[in-house]
């Protein structure tokens, strides 16, 4: 019998995983419970998929359940759900900040956190999973198929989560930012339009990650292939080898930090919790 999906949350999480495991197909229309805080803004999916009018219907019928909602709200559902989830449940929390340790303080079942990247719209996610110890490899398999639909599945130890998250979903964030000076930087000396720059670049970034992935090429690699001794790339990969580090190296520092206070404010949240 395939197995029942109950999504719980349906911000912007929550709405990616509905549309991808329908277009996908990968899960039926009858298969598919989503909840949400707010019922009016699920009511239009009612011909999609099973629309829930409480948050322990998905709980208590589906054989995996997503959490798709804000770490303030995480304690007051597990304490609504806990007793409805079916003994051999997976519940998979797409929040990063809430540890194992705050979640078994509620429930004692079987695990996962996946944190998906934005590059899931079109199906290139580097999923990032971890699993408490109750979570067989069958469950593994079971989940890591389910989230394909959206590009790979990387699976980790929670603790290093946080800069795997950095790594896949963050970065999409910090290389438009990285992109995006370089572009207004480019505008400065040429009479090309912003959307044009923003094209070529876009497209050369695409590139040169296909290159690398498919040749095995190294940063080195491509950076050997194009700036020639004595060329003007060289020139351009100076500055960028000179300056660049201190930028890199605060981004990591001050977004790790952010992260260390989001879980410790995460957990705080369920002190007192029996």
């Amino acid at each position: 019998m395939d197995r029942k999906i109950g999504i719980i949350g349906y911000g912007s999480m929550g709405r990616m995983l509905v549309e991808k495991f329908l277009e996908s197909k990968s899960v039926s229309t009858e298969n598919l419970l989503v909840a949400n805080r707010t019922l009016e803004k699920i009511v239009h999916l009612k011909d999609k998929c099973t629309v829930c009018e409480s948050n322990r219907e998905p709980a208590k019928e589906a054989n995996i359940v997503f959490l798709c909602v804000r770490p303030g709200d995480m304690k007051d559902i597990l304490l609504e759900i806990k007793d409805c989830l079916k003994e051999d449940s997976l519940l998979v929390s797409l929040n990063g900040s809430i540890m194992f340790e705050q979640i078994e303080q509620i429930y004692k079942g079987k695990i996962a956190k996946a944190i998906p990247s934005v590059t899931a719209e079109v199906n290139q996610s580097q999923t990032l999973v971890c699993y408490n110890e109750r979570v067989t490899e069958a469950d593994k398999e079971c989940l890591s198929g389910l989230l394909s639909c959206m590009g790979t599945v990387i699976e980790l130890p929670e603790q290093e989560m946080g800069m795997g998250s950095e790594l896949v979903s963050c970065m999409p964030g910090f290389i438009a930012a990285i992109f995006q000076e370089l572009c207004a930087s480019a505008k400065k000396h040429t009479s090309l339009s912003e959307s044009q720059i923003a094209r070529m670049v876009l497209h050369t970034m695409v590139g040169t990650g296909t290159l690398m992935l498919e040749k095995e090429y190294s940063f080195e690699d491509v950076i050997a292939r194009v700036a020639t001794k004595g060329g003007i790339t060289e020139e351009g990969t100076k500055v960028i080898h000179e300056q660049f580090p201190k930028v890199a190296d605060e981004v990591f520092e001050k977004t790790l930090e952010k992260r260390r206070q989001t879980t410790i404010k995460a957990k705080e949240s369920f002190e007192g919790t029996r």
